[in-house]
């Protein structure tokens, strides 16, 4: 997956859930150069507003969201969070130990846990979410410490993050909310000591 497909998911959960529509994520790519592509581009626009509009108004902040997420199951980490619009707007968090993988929501306003936790094992994910989570595992870098190079690189306060596949590579990808945008940083994991950011 590319980052630029995870960044419109990410944009696209998070709005979806809120006007409850519904979309084909399975459209072919050539559908991009109909006439209607300049209404998709409006309604993603709108989508990124109405997304910006909602997590200014939250209270918690992602990077505690993950700690309430770890705290559930000690010595567990963040394979991926991100923001969604809801009633109340929520943290999705999924958190893995030991073969094990957890995803809860947290109310990005008081902290609470929210829903029934989804529990499965790493034998149960597909082929990509598996070499994601096993990479993560031995990754000395952890989503917490992506996630603040990327709100510092970006200069605002991060709503996603995650693990995506590039050229071969895995690398964190992480996105911000920064003044009236949303902005992707992509963090390879540090090779001996050094980190490198790269923002679009």
């Amino acid at each position: 997956m590319s980052k630029k497909h995870l960044f419109a998911l990410i944009v696209w959960s998070a709005a979806l859930t809120a006007t409850g529509a519904v979309a084909d994520v399975a459209q072919n790519p050539a559908d991009a150069d109909r006439p209607s592509a300049a209404a998709q581009s409006e309604a993603e626009d709108a989508a990124i507003r109405r997304v910006l509009t909602e997590f200014r108004t939250i209270r918690v902040p992602l990077s505690r969201a993950m700690e309430i997420a770890e705290r559930l199951h000690d010595g567990s980490k963040t394979a991926d969070i991100s923001f969604e619009l809801a009633n109340p707007p929520v943290y999705r968090v999924r958190t893995m130990r030991n073969g094990n993988v957890w995803e809860n929501a947290i109310d990005a306003n008081t902290g609470s846990v929210t829903g029934k936790e989804l529990a499965s094992s790493l034998k149960e994910l597909d082929r990509d979410d598996l070499a994601k989570m096993t990479a993560l595992k031995w990754s000395k870098q952890e989503m917490s410490d992506a996630v603040q190079v990327a709100e510092r690189a970006a200069a605002g306060s991060a709503l996603a993050g995650g693990l995506v596949r590039q050229e071969g590579k895995l690398n964190f990808v992480v996105v911000v909310a920064s003044g009236d945008h949303l902005k992707e940083v992509m963090l390879e994991p540090p090779k001996v000591g050094k980190q490198s950011a790269s923002q679009r």
